[in-house]
Formats: structure tokens, C-alpha cells, sequence
């Protein structure tokens, strides 16, 4: 990530460079201009998108505690209060568009919140598949956190080295400048091919499990049939497509925002950023939020007070070996870890 000047900006001489490490403040010759960002950020839609994220990870935190959502509201909750830090420094940018410190917060705080957020989903489709029928996935359910979260979190890793090369460009050496950003690319484009997969394998096994339970004799009901009708779940499972294209739709955003380098004019351009980068994941979040699984999906907390399969399993005679061998009666994969 490079702190000095937009390139091709006519600031730069050979005795002064306008960066973050040259300036302090917006003056003459440190012009809001040649800052990354280009702009002061909007100082109310930041405000709001802190206390958004804030209240978010409140309530997911408070819910999960109170239904033992553990895993799903750990990484909601984490990622919320990233984004809450990231927005709250951009709102002291808007005051200050050359405070190194809050332009730093945010860059961090913006990529990494998304990537916990992410996690949160994958956890979800476990649970999901586990509850309604694990012989209509393609994979076993816990491949799907044991795959997807390790490359959620490549992801991250990648644009991490390519920010440190970025970083170590410093103010004269724009072709590593330009390799660390090819890097941050990659790892984005990687993140929406994550993403992508996790979309057709979720769209694979809910287009079977909606085929399989409406071929069900008429009057012949299973646990997971009543699941699968109920309309709590249905709207849980709404809930989880609306975040997830969300999450999609900001991380295609980000790979046009990279691709002409810091400072470019996508990325100096604030409204598309508070549309498709702000909006869509605080989106995401109040849908986590709103519906969370506690409430809308039980069979993902491990209380048993509020998942009936986990109660039925431990007041059950011979739940303990379907506990140890990760089975329930019915012979489908327990709900069970995160």
C-alpha cells in the first residue's frame, strides 16, 4: 500500500513529496487532492455506518450469548467491530484527510472485517446441510468450514503481502508499487472465486433438498421436512442469500477499485464506494443480525433449551454413542462444533 501521492498528480518535485509521511494536514502543497482517497470523506454517512456496524456487533454478541450461537456470532461479532473501527476513522478523515493513523485503520479494518464476516456465512451452511439432509450435499457438512474458512482467510493473507510490497515501494519505486497491487488483486479475485463456490455449492444442495421433500408422500412428515417447510427457516434461508450476494457484490466492486492502483479514480470516488463497499456489507451485517440462527434457525445453538435435535440426543437413551459417532438417530451427520 503506498502513502504517498496519486500517481501522475503534479504535487511530487524532486525536494518534496505530499504522503503521509510528509504531511500532517491539508495545506498548500498537501492539497486533499493528493491523498489516496482524493476526497474528505463524508463525516455524517461515516458516523452512521459506525454506529450501524456498532449495533450490529452488539446484538449479534447479545443473541449469540443468549442462544449459544457460539462460532456464527464470534466471527459476526468480530467483523462488525472491524468495520465500526474502519468507518470511525474515516469520519476522523473527514476532518483530517491526511491522518496517517485513521487512513491506515480504515484500509485494515475495511478488507479485514468482510473476510471474519464471510466466515460467519460458511459456518451457517454447515449447520444448514447437517439439520436438513447431509446425503443431498455434495460434500460432507463439515468440509465446508474446514475448506472454505483456511481459504477465506488465504485470501486475506494474500492482499497482505501485497499491501507490505506495496508499502515497501515507498515514493520512487512504481514498478514494485505496481506488483504489490497486482497482488491485492489476486488475492480478491481469489476471494470472489471462494465466494462464487461457496454460492454453487449452497444453490446445488438447496435445489436438491427443495426437490427431495416436495417428492415426500402427501401427509408424511420427518423432522427435517418440517424444517425445511417451516417458515422461520425459509426466511433464514433468504436472509443468508440476500448477505451472501451482498458480500459478492462489494467483493467484485474491489477488484474494479484495485485495478487502476491507489488512488485511482475508482477508488476517489465516494459514492460508489458507500454503494457498493459500505452499504453491502452493513446490509450483510443487519441481515446476520436481524436474523440471526438462534432465533430463525435454533438447530445452530447448543443450548438444548433451544435445539430440539440436541435436547432429544441427550434426554434420548442411546444419544450418547450417536454423540460420540457424530450421528443422529435418523442417521444424519450431527449438528455439532461451531
Amino acid at each position: 500500500m503506498s502513502t504517498t501521492a496519486s500517481a501522475g498528480l503534479p504535487a511530487s518535485t524532486s525536494q518534496f513529496h505530499p504522503g503521509y509521511d510528509t504531511c500532517t494536514k491539508v495545506t498548500a502543497i498537501c492539497r486533499v487532492e493528493y491523498t489516496t482517497l482524493g476526497y474528505y470523506p463524508n463525516e455524517g454517512v461515516n458516523i452512521f455506518l459506525a454506529i450501524g456496524f456498532g449495533l450490529c456487533a452488539i446484538l449479534t454478541l447479545g443473541i449469540g450469548i443468549w442462544k449459544r450461537t457460539w462460532g456464527y456470532s464470534i466471527a459476526i461479532t468480530a467483523g462488525c467491530i472491524l468495520e465500526c473501527a474502519g468507518y470511525a476513522a474515516r469520519a476522523v478523515l473527514s476532518q483530517n484527510p491526511w491522518q496517517a493513523s485513521a487512513f491506515k485503520t480504515q484500509i485494515v479494518s475495511i478488507i479485514l472485517g468482510p473476510t471474519l464476516i464471510c466466515i460467519g456465512l460458511y459456518l451457517t451452511l454447515k449447520h444448514i446441510i447437517s439439520t436438513l439432509s447431509p446425503s443431498l450435499s455434495p460434500f460432507r457438512p463439515k468440509f465446508y468450514p474446514l475448506f472454505f474458512v483456511p481459504a477465506d482467510v488465504s485470501c486475506l493473507v494474500i492482499q497482505a503481502i501485497g499491501g507490505g510490497i506495496a508499502a515497501a515501494a515507498g515514493k520512487d519505486n512504481y514498478s514494485l508499487l505496481q506488483q504489490g497491487n497486482r497482488v491485492i488483486i489476486a488475492g480478491i479475485v481469489l476471494q470472489v472465486v471462494v465466494l462464487a463456490t461457496f454460492g454453487i455449492l449452497s444453490a446445488i444442495f438447496l435445489l436438491r433438498a427443495k426437490k427431495h421433500f416436495r417428492s415426500f408422500p402427501e401427509g408424511e412428515e420427518t423432522q427435517e421436512k418440517q424444517t425445511w417447510t417451516d417458515k422461520k427457516t425459509k426466511m433464514f434461508l433468504w436472509a443468508m442469500a440476500g448477505a451472501y450476494s451482498a458480500l459478492l457484490i462489494r467483493c467484485i466492486y474491489r477488484i474494479a477499485e484495485m485495478a487502476g492502483g491507489w488512488g485511482n479514480e475508482i477508488m476517489q470516488d465516494e459514492p460508489s464506494f458507500v454503494v457498493l463497499e459500505s452499504f453491502m456489507v452493513l446490509i450483510a451485517c443487519v441481515l446476520f443480525t436481524g436474523f440471526a440462527p438462534g432465533v430463525w434457525f435454533p438447530w445452530m445453538s447448543h443450548s438444548e433449551k433451544v435445539n430440539p435435535r440436541l435436547r432429544a440426543e441427550r434426554e434420548g437413551g442411546g444419544g450418547q454413542q450417536g454423540h460420540e459417532m457424530g450421528e443422529t438417530s435418523s442417521g444424519n451427520e450431527k449438528v455439532v462444533g461451531v
